[in-house]
């Protein structure tokens, strides 16, 4: 639990950064660094070819030359989940070193700059034992809101699937013709990992309403950790005072 507080607390300084860093950037450089995501996005055509992010190593390069116009300091840019108390950083590629990191982009899927024709493959792993990454996913429900901050901005996706497919099963994650789709993918049953768990999003107009209804929900690192460890200290808390009517109760007896 120690180690997941850290990560939790170094999770939302890698957020923290990407987005001071993004600060320094120019409109008209994020503008051109946008404008090469889309045109990458166009390239697709349909016409990607996926594979499963869990089935085998790849080369410790790690990063991918696709994805280097929307990096800051190694990160794509940050991906937020209020429903499972998250808000992870966004890399490039699906590697083990990144899966260790955060959240991996899947190559050969959209950049998540939205747009129409794009669907964005966002990988996580659940059960690590030092971070909580994806181990909630399951808990997430229809309606719920996804948001993607890169570094033009914030993307809002509402959720309005939940699905369990196998790892050769492809065709939930391919691009929809004039559709705008995120797709968050991790492995499933729990500890299991025989299947992979998705759960797509569709974009929704990122306005005044929903930005208020974002910042409602947003969290400081410490609160997010109260709200998902809360009955693991209750626990503590409640062993602590047996423990402790238990020794006065000793030494009445002593007495």
């Amino acid at each position: 639990m120690i180690s997941a507080v850290y990560y939790d607390y170094e999770s939302s300084s890698e957020v923290n950064d990407f987005n001071k860093e993004v600060e320094l950037l120019s409109d008209k450089e994020i503008d051109a660094r946008i404008n090469k995501a889309r045109a990458y996005n166009e390239s697709l055509n349909g016409n990607e070819v996926l594979h499963d992010a869990y089935s085998s190593d790849e080369e410790a390069a790690g990063k991918k030359e696709y994805a280097k116009m929307l990096e800051v300091h190694e990160k794509m840019g940050h991906v937020e989940i209020p429903r499972i108390h998250q808000d992870l950083p966004l890399f490039a590629g699906t590697t083990e070193r990144v899966l260790q990191q955060g959240l991996g982009h899947l190559e050969n899927t959209s950049l998540p700059v939205g747009g129409e024709s794009t669907h964005s493959i966002i990988t996580g792993h659940r059960g690590l034992p030092d971070k909580k990454l994806f181990t909630d996913l399951d808990k997430m429900k229809k309606g719920d809101m996804i948001y993607v901050h890169n570094i033009k901005g914030v993307l809002a996706y509402k959720v309005h699937r939940i699905k369990v497919i196998k790892p050769n099963n492809f065709s939930p994650l391919r691009i929809v013709k004039g559709k705008d789709q995120l797709t968050l993918l991790t492995c499933t049953p729990y500890m299991v990992n025989s299947h992979r768990l998705i759960v797509t999003a569709h974009r929704v107009p990122y306005t005044p309403e929903v930005a208020k209804q974002h910042a409602a929900v947003k969290e400081p690192w410490w609160y997010k950790f109260l709200n998902v460890y809360k009955n693991y200290l209750i626990g503590i808390a409640v062993a602590i005072i047996l423990y402790l009517l238990y020794r006065a109760w000793r030494k009445r007896k002593k007495r």
